[in-house]
């Protein structure tokens, strides 16, 4: 039978619901470009499909070459794997007039198509060429193919084509074997082999005479050696890989003795690992099978994960310079274990499992990205990591993340929902800064309370996610965290508690929505920017225990008239009162020794301020901009402090 073209292909199952008989419900997925999501290969072209029922995903392979007794053998194959039962193969089903394809090169119509399960993942042979620098990758990755070698040598069929680029592994390591053309089913015993396999992975010697249970018992030990000798030495790879094969190539096999990749290998028998697999390997080379040895010899030794060394969040600009740029524009330390940086017109985006470290401001003001997948290797998150993702409206943090950086999530105003994973013992700061999403918190070292998030001993406050526009803080807080309440604009209320001890940085930046506050009589410290562009806030107190007010601590609240400095304040930041346009009046106690740069910068409406002689020094633009200052003040502080407090002098 003559197939039809890949291109008519494409154009009937663009229509698949027109030209499909008993799969008619199917519809194609399409790819980024708008066109039927494919892969080709030699001998067929594969379709991803989708159950709009169910939401199921299926493979569906249409034919390009003619294979005889092709039906058949699908029929028992199918057979086999029904009994079998097992994650290592795909359901499949044959369907032999299934497809109408208006054919220019075919005098038929109808042609069969073969359905399967989608397995997610990529192929092996692309999951080597991205991990095999990371050695704990490639033992796990030999671990699992062990596992899959010991099943098959198990059993009485056989795959007939064992290769990298016919296993699937999926997201969690899982493999999965595919294309199915070349199995032996017990049922099929006394035929010949369809298919002798790819040549850079089976016997010298096979024909298709030899088709029984052990076809895949060298290329199975040949593929175990190789992945054993990469996660030793990733270099071989380099220097004897090739893209259709890992380290071994037909010439290889026919003259081991002269074999430069087997010479390598040899340095490395000091592995007990690979010194099993270097014996099952030379036996199956001299025998064409394993059926004399048992299949438990392709058990090794499961790798124990290596404990991860958290690495900077910090990038320099020697990282930039240094930097590996993948497709996406996405940069990366050399190693591939941190993720410096991502262009800001990302849209969808996984990220490769070498990285364990997602910088500061990574993926900042990624302002399309609408999907992010994080692999299980991450363990840290930085600073403003997924700061203003706007559209980014779902997220999962991985079981390996140990720690999560100050608003490293601000801004993505589209998560509803995200959960601390039990794997999170640091977060630094609040990482949900500006959010009013549904927490979910399974770590045991900290306690969500009313979408509210503290310590697990409820001393310090993290983060409030709620809602609620009045708060009554309990009242075993000591201290709230570095913005707590940053960005929590709808919140009017707010009550503090005795207990309440410092009040850290941004801890109430922009809450445009508070009026009052009274802070109670042991706290001894406000954070830099505490509350900074608190625009509505009218009235406030400070106690007579606070002895610090940090930089910015009151920049830009707009509207407070006046405030009384307790005697007990002995620094005050800079900029720490800059653009208090209604302050009309300041009184410094004498407790204050020092004034910062610009720290009553652009407070329009002072009229009337006292400096006491325990001030030594004012810093640059202490007032400047406070051009309501009765001269006589002006003229006295002139005097005392340079016009520099009044100006910006270089």
């Amino acid at each position: 039978m003559q197939y039809p073209l890949l291109s008519e292909y494409v154009n009937a199952i663009t229509h698949a619901s027109e030209n499909l008989d008993q799969l008619k419900h199917l519809e194609v997925v399409q790819d980024e470009h708008g066109e039927p999501y494919r892969s080709s290969g030699a001998f067929a072209v594969v379709f991803k499909m989708r159950d709009p029922r169910t939401g199921q995903l299926y493979a569906l392979k249409c034919f390009t070459e003619e294979q005889e007794g092709r039906a058949e053998a699908y029929r028992k194959i199918e057979e086999e794997l029904e009994v079998a039962g097992t994650t290592y193969f795909t359901s499949m089903r044959y369907y032999e007039r299934e497809l109408f394809v208006d054919s220019s090169v075919s005098s038929e119509s109808e042609f069969p198509v073969l359905l399967m399960d989608w397995v997610k993942g990529c192929t092996m042979e692309l999951y080597i060429r991205e991990h095999y620098h990371d050695s704990y990758a490639m033992e796990m990755l030999c671990y699992r193919f062990c596992r899959l070698a010991a099943y098959l040598s198990s059993q009485p069929f056989a795959h007939g084509d064992v290769k990298p680029d016919n296993i699937m592994v999926s997201d969690t390591g899982t493999l999965t074997l595919i294309d199915y053309d070349g199995m032996f089913v017990p049922s099929m015993q006394g035929e010949s082999s369809p298919t002798l396999g790819t040549e850079e992975f089976r016997h010298p010697l096979r024909t298709p005479e030899l088709f029984d249970a052990t076809i895949d018992d060298f290329a199975l030990a040949s593929i175990a050696l190789s992945l054993r000798a990469i996660a030793l030495d990733s270099q071989l790879l380099d220097q004897y890989g090739a893209p259709d094969r890992l380290l071994f190539s037909a010439s290889d096999y026919r003259d081991l003795a002269q074999s430069k990749v087997m010479q390598a290998i040899w340095k490395l028998v000091g592995d007990k690992d690979l010194c099993k697999l270097v014996g099952l390997f030379v036996l199956a080379h001299a025998e064409q099978s394993l059926a004399s040895t048992s299949f438990q010899l392709f058990s090794t030794t499961r790798p124990e994960k290596p404990v991860v060394v958290p690495l900077s969040t910090k990038v320099t600009d020697e990282d930039l310079a240094e930097a590996y740029i993948d497709e996406y524009g996405v940069m990366f330390s050399p190693d591939r274990k941190r993720l410096l940086s991502a262009p800001r017109n990302l849209v969808s985006y996984t990220i490769p499992d070498t990285v364990t470290t997602i910088c500061d401001w990574a993926f900042s003001s990624c302002s399309r990205l609408t999907s992010l997948t994080m692999p299980d290797s991450v363990t840290t998150i930085g600073e403003c990591a997924l700061l203003e993702c706007y559209h980014l409206a779902k997220f999962t943090i991985p079981e390996s993340v140990t720690s999560i950086g100050d608003n490293a999530f601000g801004k993505c105003k589209s998560l509803t929902s995200l959960t601390i994973s039990n794997s999170v013992t640091t977060i630094v700061g609040n990482p949900f800064v500006g959010l009013n999403l549904q927490l979910d918190n399974q770590s045991p070292h900290f306690l969500l309370v009313d979408n509210v998030l503290f310590t697990a001993d409820k001393k310090r406050l993290i983060a409030y996610c709620s809602t609620q526009t009045s708060y009554c803080i309990p009242d075993t807080v000591t201290s709230i965290g570095n913005g707590a309440f940053k960005r929590c604009v709808k919140l009017t209320s707010l009550t503090m508690p005795n207990s309440l001890k410092a009040i850290g940085d941004k801890a109430f930046s922009w809450c445009r929505g508070l009026t009052s506050l009274t802070i109670p009589n042991a706290v001894t410290h406000i954070g830099s920017e505490a509350f900074s562009w608190c625009r509505s806030l009218t009235s406030l107190t400070l106690p007579e225990s606070v002895t610090t007010i940090g930089d910015r601590a009151f920049f830009m609240c707009r509207v407070l008239p006046s405030l009384t400095i307790p005697d007990s304040v002995t620094a005050i930041g800079d900029f720490a009162f800059g653009r208090c346009e209604s302050l009309t009046s300041l009184t410094i106690p004498n407790s204050v020794t020092s004034i910062r740069d610009w720290t009553l910068s652009w407070c329009f409406s002072l009229t009337s301020l006292t400096i006491p002689d325990s001030v030594t020094s004012m810093g640059q633009g202490a007032l400047y901009g406070c051009d309501n200052l009765n001269q006589s003040t002006r003229e006295e502080l002139e005097h005392r402090f340079g016009e520099r407090i009044f100006w910006y002098v270089c």
